[in-house]
């Protein structure tokens, strides 16, 4: 196994993440050749992007196998955040879930380890004890969560006294974490980091309705309950959603900044946001989402994209939930 850099005096986490899903050829995204994957990666390093997002869950640990394989020789320039499953939030399954991804990436410590779901059976002090004991292993470094309400930070926080982030929805089509818990974050001083900044592809312009979506990416609140493999049960607003995604096309052409580009910078812009988690398949992908980090936004184009955006945010309402109807955030 590779040793990473053990300098524990800052885990500030770079402005853009690659998320690794993809990597585990696992439902909504299909086949995906290691090849193409390990590539992404050595292409992420050469370009600055040196964070990476993961999880057990993602194709039940491929795409740890696929990122450990990626890093070989080159893991001291990583940051590895990886998450403990909410079937995993015992205080031994918490342990061995940890022993089981180290062995999946081929490293011998986590950077960013993050509870993946609150459990509701578990105890948050019997989890955060776990974590807590893995650090003082070595084995992981910061600690923090994902997909976490107001409640659920308070919580945590007391166990932990601190959190190395919350991981949350956060995008031009999803911005529900506007409403109290962004605030909140900011207010406890946890970064956020940003996952699903394009909608599963919805924000790149390349789909103008919804029958032009892939069947595994209308599971979204923002779909009616009536498409394949939903479970929300709500009535969506479609309609709603394509005219928000038609007039940041505008904006797009406009600006002459790609629809990719608008949506990235602006998750990127707001106050409390320490990283967006980009997925990528290809060089080709991360290439086109890194040249975000060199453009900038003017207030004026924020404004327009918050317009445009207004309806869908007051529509999905305070649940940040992209799948159900509402319970799992507190």
């Amino acid at each position: 196994m590779e040793n990473q850099n053990t300098n524990d005096s800052h885990h500030r986490i770079p402005s853009m993440t690659l998320g690794c899903w993809a990597f585990a050829s696992d439902h909504p995204w299909g086949q995906q050749p290691e090849i193409d994957s390990v590539n992404t990666v050595h292409k992420a390093l050469d370009l600055g992007i040196t964070a990476f997002d993961t999880a057990p869950g993602y194709g039940d640990g491929e795409s740890e196998r696929v990122l450990g394989v990626a890093l070989k020789g080159r893991r001291d320039k990583a940051l590895i955040i990886d998450k403990v499953a909410p079937e995993s939030m015992s205080g031994p399954d918490v342990q061995s879930s940890c022993e089981e991804s180290l062995a999946r990436l081929q490293t011998d410590r986590i950077d960013i380890l993050l509870v993946h779901w609150p459990s509701r059976e578990i105890a948050v002090a019997e989890t955060a004890e776990a974590m807590l004991k893995l650090k003082e292993q070595g084995k992981v470094r910061h600690i923090g969560v994902c997909n976490c309400g107001m409640e659920d930070i308070t919580d945590y926080l007391a166990e932990l006294g601190d959190l190395a982030a919350n991981q949350l929805p956060y995008s031009l089509l999803c911005r529900a974490i506007e409403f109290e818990i962004l605030p909140e974050c900011l207010k406890r001083n946890v970064p956020v980091l940003a996952y699903s900044p394009l909608m599963q592809g919805l924000l790149t312009g390349k789909f103008k309705s919804p029958e032009e979506v892939p069947a595994g990416r209308r599971r979204s609140r923002h779909f009616s309950s009536k498409r394949p493999e939903t479970r929300h049960g709500e009535p969506g607003f479609e309609d709603k959603t394509f005219q928000a995604i038609e007039a940041i096309r505008k904006i797009h052409m406009d600006t002459n900044i790609s629809m990719t580009h608008l949506a990235l910078l602006w998750v990127k812009n707001q106050l409390g946001v320490e990283s967006v988690i980009v997925g990528a398949r290809n060089e080709k992908d991360i290439v086109d989402n890194a040249g975000a980090l060199d453009q900038s936004l003017s207030a004026k184009i924020i404004d327009a994209l918050n317009q445009a955006s207004s309806t869908v945010k007051k529509l999905l309402g305070k649940n940040p939930d992209l799948w159900e109807r509402g319970g799992r955030y507190r």
